[in-house]
């Protein structure tokens, strides 16, 4: 039982081919392996859960076993905001079919993935992460509410709203860059939210230059610009040499990139717009001089 985005649905999955990958079916032999999206506002009848079984190929004696499973993956998958829910293998006991203990369904391992962003719905759940094998900025980037996803790459990148934050990363790359972070400033982002923001961005070592890309609506510039002079005040002018490319629009624009100007930070280079910044932080973490931007 999982979401499918494409279909923005939620998709049952089953398939009587057990104890492999349920990739290997759908590629080895598709048609054993049974896709039924469900309406989300009807839920999964039994009617339905007993179409998927007996399609599946399940054995007769076992089809309402199989229909009890489905039907409580959908309960577990709804009920606890889960992303994924999966048996496998799903096992058929001995037995003989027709008679008085026979054969009977049972889960013999399972897995559950659920929503991060469910779980303040769920306290009960926020103790099953595997802290010991979390990334630590990550952790702590949670604990300050902060939306930061560690990547692969060597540029930082902060935004303000997850759309402006996608576009950044997808720039980055046309340019040749590669993004070492999502990281989602929000909405009103204040003087000591970005100041934070940065602190996160370079705790990551494999950071080479970092690039600030804000729209200012409910976000001001000039606080942005405010945050970002009270970080390098922190943690040493220039960031321990890393340089920013910062590109302001929107509200207060004008004040924010005055404020930057008079503070005369080190290795901070302004952008007009975003393909600009972009190709300038790709020239930096490679270790290029760039112009100053307008």
């Amino acid at each position: 039982m999982l979401l499918d985005r494409s279909a923005k649905a939620p998709l049952v999955m089953f398939s009587v081919e057990g104890g492999v990958d349920i990739e290997e079916v759908a590629e080895r032999t598709p048609e054993k392996l049974i896709r039924h999206h469900v309406d989300a506002l009807q839920g999964l009848s039994r009617d339905e859960a007993i179409e998927i079984a007996t399609a599946g190929g399940a054995d007769a004696d076992v089809v309402e076993g199989v229909a009890d499973a489905l039907l409580a993956l959908y309960e577990v998958w709804l009920a606890e905001d889960a992303t994924l829910v999966e048996i496998n293998p799903l096992i058929v006991t001995p037995g003989t079919a027709g008679e008085a203990g026979g054969r009977e369904v049972r889960a013999l391992d399972a897995k559950v993935s659920l929503d991060g962003n469910a779980l303040y719905r769920h306290p009960e759940n926020q103790g099953l992460s595997d802290a010991e094998n979390e990334d630590p900025i990550e952790r702590r980037a949670r604990e300050q509410g902060v939306q930061y996803v560690k990547l692969d790459g060597d540029i930082g990148i902060l935004g303000n709203g997850a759309g402006l934050v996608m576009s950044t990363l997808d720039v980055v790359a046309l340019a040749g860059g590669r993004p070492a972070n999502f990281l989602d400033a929000g909405g009103g982002s204040d003087a000591a939210k970005i100041r934070q923001a940065v602190e996160l961005i370079l705790e990551n070592d494999s950071v080479k230059a970092v690039l600030f890309n804000i729209f200012g609506g409910i976000t001001r510039c000039d606080e942005v610009a405010k945050g970002l002079i009270a970080a390098f005040a922190e943690i040493g002018a220039g960031g321990d040499g890393i340089p920013f490319v910062v590109r302001l629009d929107g509200t207060n624009d004008v004040a924010g990139r005055e404020l930057l100007a008079q503070a005369a930070l080190p290795n901070v280079h302004p952008a007009k717009t975003m393909n600009e910044a972009a190709e300038m932080v790709v020239a930096l973490a490679a270790g290029k001089s760039v112009g100053v931007g307008a």
